[in-house]
């Protein structure tokens, strides 16, 4: 008989002084209702069987509700094919950052892998959970060597961390990978935010008018991956090309004339497959920047196959280089250049990004 577990962390800003408290919920995927279980702090993660748990992250709202419906058909295949070595664990998110308590939890509780089922916005979140006060997160026993690894069931519009390994959006393919059990560990790009705080990303980090487009694309979500297109030709309306300065590894202070827009790469895609990023590599150990200088919206149309492909380093304007880290500011201080990694807005210039080599334990 699979044993299974299903558990649910209540929504909330995550608090140090304050314990999680978890609660069962009648799980939403039919099939794993043969035994519903809560983590409990200080409990083990292993069942008297022996079997680590698994913990699935599922946003039930993901690509208006096809996530949740792409999940149900996939448990009794993944039940199938892991059920006899893992306890299956359903953890549905119930609103923005609820990944990341859940992925703390299951980290502190000893979880042998989370897997973000769905899009890039849930992977980022479980990514951010794996790190808290700038440290990373590790189990109730403190034995940083059983660490958590992370895994991904890719189901979303863009899913363009997947791209970088080749990975489609096939579940099956996907749960395929975790049976196998094949781990390496993956470098994760660190944000350092204005008011002392860090933001984790596995992807790409990007400022100015592609994170601004990505701001505007989340409104055109419903036109699936050309929603990012549409979300730059509008961001292009009003924009003007600005002088940054930049930092390279703690060096001196470089000035780049009208850019706009700068990419810093962990992995190779964004905007729904562009290959933005192409000389990205997540087990390199460095962050690769691209940056764009006087372009306008035309520039953007006639060489957006090249963006797509990955062979628009040979355009004018355009460059790449390899870092550890990077401080970025406009010249003029306006307050007014956005930020975002992942997919996320994180506010404006100026920022400083940093690696952080072989950070996660990542299921390929």
């Amino acid at each position: 008989m699979v044993e299974c577990f299903c558990y649910h962390l209540a929504f909330r800003p995550f608090m140090a002084s304050k314990p999680f408290v978890t609660r069962a919920e009648q799980p939403i995927a039919p099939d794993l209702n043969a035994d519903r279980s809560v983590f409990h702090r200080g409990s083990s993660s292993f069942s008297s069987s022996g079997r680590r748990d698994l913990v699935f992250v599922v946003n039930p709202r993901g690509a208006n509700g096809k996530t949740l419906k792409e999940w149900k058909k996939l448990v009794p295949y993944l039940r199938t094919r892991l059920g006899e070595h893992y306890n299956i664990c359903e953890s549905l998110t119930s609103g923005p950052c609820h990944a990341i308590d859940i992925t703390r939890e299951a980290i502190r509780e000893g979880a042998d892998a989370v897997i973000p089922v769905g899009g890039d916005g849930t992977f980022h979140e479980v990514v951010n959970g794996f790190f808290w006060d700038g440290k990373p997160v590790v189990n109730n026993d403190g034995e940083v060597h059983k660490s958590t690894a992370l895994g991904l069931i890719p189901l979303g519009t863009g899913s363009d961390f997947a791209r970088t390994f080749g990975w489609n959006n096939n579940p099956i393919e996907a749960v395929d990978r975790i049976a196998k059990g094949l781990r390496s560990r993956i470098d994760i790009g660190v944000v350092n935010k204005e008011n002392g705080e860090y933001h984790y990303f596995a992807n790409v980090a990007d400022i100015h008018l592609s994170a601004k487009a990505g701001f505007y694309a989340a409104r055109y979500k419903r036109f699936g991956n050309l929603c990012y297109v549409i979300g730059a030709l509008q961001g292009f309306i009003g924009h003007k090309n600005k002088d940054f300065k930049i930092k390279v590894d703690n060096g001196e202070w470089e000035l780049y004339p009208q850019v706009t827009s700068l990419c810093i790469g962990n992995a190779k895609y964004f905007g729904g497959g562009m290959k933005i990023v192409p000389n990205a590599d997540p087990s390199n150990g460095n962050l690769e920047v691209v940056i764009l200088q006087d372009f306008k919206w035309y520039d953007f149309i006639l060489n957006l196959h090249k963006i797509y492909n990955g062979t628009h380093l040979t355009v004018k304007n355009v460059s790449s280089r390899s870092v550890r880290s990077i401080e970025v500011e406009e010249v003029s201080s306006s307050g007014s250049i956005y930020v975002q990694a992942d997919g996320e807005h994180l506010g404006f210039l100026p920022r400083k990004f940093h690696i952080l080599p072989a950070a996660i334990e990542m299921i390929c």
